[in-house]
């Protein structure tokens, strides 16, 4: 039995690190590239790394095409200890996505190609395989998302528990759209602006935020919103603390380090606030370099890697 299979994209991600602003940049530029990173990454592929560096036992689901890429992903991920869940190679290319960054800015555009991502057809999966104590869903558009919401219903039909990360394209879809799966999902995890457009909301109060998604169906919700801090519901108790301050290279694949280390501390200890340091001290770690992956820690690194914070979580009854 896996602990967990993650569910998403797999892709190649191409960091690409220019000196000019990003906005300077106009229509016919020849603008220089000084550095540039090869990696693979993905919302699928991400958080099943990042798992078997916490120690846990990870497994991939999810649809690569008939490709050079889908060959590095399939590579990378058995070094990783990580094992794939087969499908047919799709006819589609395997997913990838270039980031433009700045050395001047913090933050970053993406051009992402889904490809073969949004082909996973449900009939295609050995049910017997699923064999796992919690699946991590990430965001599954088209084809896929359809067999997403068909996931949550195995899912929850087997006792099986369910991540749930979807992106700002699943969060644009509404409450509506995501209803079976949000009904499935024993943790929610999204930062503030995806829970706002799930919700239709205006309101950036977090407490209120969290009980509107809590309301949803989720045994627990996590709400991130950046350098600014995180917070989680439980139903009863609002856990809040700020994030690690550390110096910033590149955001790409924060999101995935902070919620897969989450998980891994629930796995672990089964414990939330254990949870919401492990999974900071993972993002912290991601965001000083380039690459979604390079510096995911291993959970003695994650544990030592808190002591030496002097941020603390703080908890309150809402």
């Amino acid at each position: 039995m896996y602990d967990v299979i993650t569910i998403g994209s797999a892709t190649i991600d191409v960091f690409a690190n220019i000196s000019k602003k990003v906005h300077e940049c106009r229509l016919g530029d020849k603008v220089l590239i000084e550095e540039i990173v090869f990696e693979t990454g993905g919302g699928g592929i991400n958080p099943a790394v990042a798992l078997s560096r916490m120690g846990l036992k990870a497994a991939f689901l999810g649809k690569l095409g008939h490709d050079h890429n889908a060959f590095k992903i399939l590579h990378e991920l058995k070094k990783e200890n990580v094992k794939i869940i087969k499908t047919t190679p799709s006819k589609y290319s395997t997913s990838y996505s270039f980031i433009l960054k700045s050395k001047q800015e913090k933050d970053r555009i993406l051009f992402i190609h889904k490809g073969a991502s949004d082909h996973l057809l449900y009939s295609e999966i050995n049910k017997s395989e699923l064999n796992t104590k919690w699946i991590y869903l990430a965001t599954m558009l088209n084809q896929s998302f359809k067999t997403a919401n068909k996931i949550a219903k195995y899912a929850k039909k087997n006792n099986i528990r369910l991540m749930f990360n979807p992106s700002t394209y699943l969060a644009k879809k509404g409450k509506g759209k995501l209803r079976n799966i949000l009904k499935a999902a024993t943790i929610l995890v999204l930062n503030k602006s995806e829970a706002k457009l799930l919700l239709k909301t205006k309101s950036n109060n977090i407490p209120d935020i969290a009980k509107g998604l809590y309301n949803l169906g989720p045994k627990l919700v996590v709400v991130t919103e950046g350098s600014k801090g995180i917070a989680a519901y439980d139903g009863n108790n609002l856990y809040t603390t700020p994030a690690y301050q550390v110096k910033v290279v590149n955001t790409t694949g924060a999101g995935d380090a902070f919620a897969s280390g989450f998980l891994a501390g629930i796995l672990h200890k089964q414990d939330i606030t254990h949870a919401l340091e492990l999974g900071m001290a993972n993002a912290a770690s991601v965001v000083q370099y380039f690459g979604t992956k390079n510096k995911l820690l291993t959970y003695i690194q994650a544990k030592k890697f808190i002591k030496k914070r002097k941020e603390r979580v703080l908890i309150r009854r809402l």
